[in-house]
């Protein structure tokens, strides 16, 4: 299990737009790799592409066609666009010969400034010390959880009555994460960030694996050093599918992340 850095690793391969990977079964769910950690892939990928014109993702937009797995897999990418505020990617993740996540992606340049205006209120939770460390071994379902090894993760104890079977009912959860390496958040690890916190689904009673069918990450700035604040919600959950949307802060109180996706999920009975 490597770090972040050499888990989106890619290899250009000479005379083309293909890189050659090796997805690492630490950022994942079992020997499912997460799906932010798969864009965040597809992402390093096209700053190779934009070099250092536009070195940072600004917005990714993913579709996750079939189920990725540790292992090598081969990303393809094409500039569409190359201007001089942004540069525009196609990129596409193949194993064994089949897609498996496509996705459009923005590239820029991003800073630390503060916003020139802000609405956004970082979410209120409890210091860290007071927010207890979720387990690798999913306590639910007892499926391990490879990707909070890599990345700790504090869950505000006022959600967490699914654990005792007393869900909120609120479709919400929040905490803190940081990287256990002691590594600081930078743009492509904030979409890994977008889809670590467990599925809202919980706090609703509705537990289980919730795959990712879309997946959309918004990156604003360059996160301060320091731990980061996620809240992630739903407004609707029906006809087997969950929208949720993830909002980020740095230790700055800076909203640095944005985040939308539609799950997939089984209701009971």
């Amino acid at each position: 299990m490597g770090d972040f850095q050499s888990a989106t690793a890619v290899a250009r391969r000479a005379g083309t737009q293909d890189f050659d990977v090796v997805l690492d079964q630490g950022w994942g769910l079992e020997d499912i790799p997460n799906g932010g950690y798969l864009l965040a892939v597809l992402g390093r990928a096209a700053t190779e592409l934009a070099g250092q014109t536009h070195p940072h993702v600004t917005a990714i937009s993913g579709s996750f066609l079939q189920r990725g797995a540790p292992g090598p897999a081969v990303v393809s990418a094409e500039v569409l666009r190359a201007g001089r505020g942004v540069t525009q990617v196609r990129a596409r993740l193949s194993q064994d010969g089949l897609p498996r996540v496509e996705a459009l992606i923005t590239l820029g340049r991003l800073s630390d400034d503060d916003p020139y205006w802000s609405a956004s209120k970082p979410v209120a939770l409890p210091p860290l010390a007071e927010c207890p460390r979720s387990p690798v071994a999913d306590q639910r379902g007892g499926l391990r959880i490879h990707l909070l090894e890599q990345v700790e993760q504090y869950l505000d104890p006022a959600g967490l009555g699914f654990l005792t079977g007393n869900p909120g009912g609120r479709a919400e959860l929040a905490g803190w994460l940081r990287l256990a390496d002691g590594s600081d958040w930078d743009p492509l690890s904030l979409v890994l960030a977008l889809d670590c916190l467990p599925p809202v689904t919980y706090d609703l009673g509705v537990y289980g694996w919730a795959p990712t069918v879309q997946l959309s990450a918004y990156l604003r700035a360059l996160p301060a050093p320091g731990p980061i604040r996620l809240r992630a919600a739903a407004a609707e959950l029906g006809n087997g599918h969950v929208d949720v949307t993830v909002a980020a802060w740095d230790s700055k109180d800076r909203l640095v992340a944005q985040g939308t996706q539609i799950a997939s999920v089984r209701l009971p009975g």
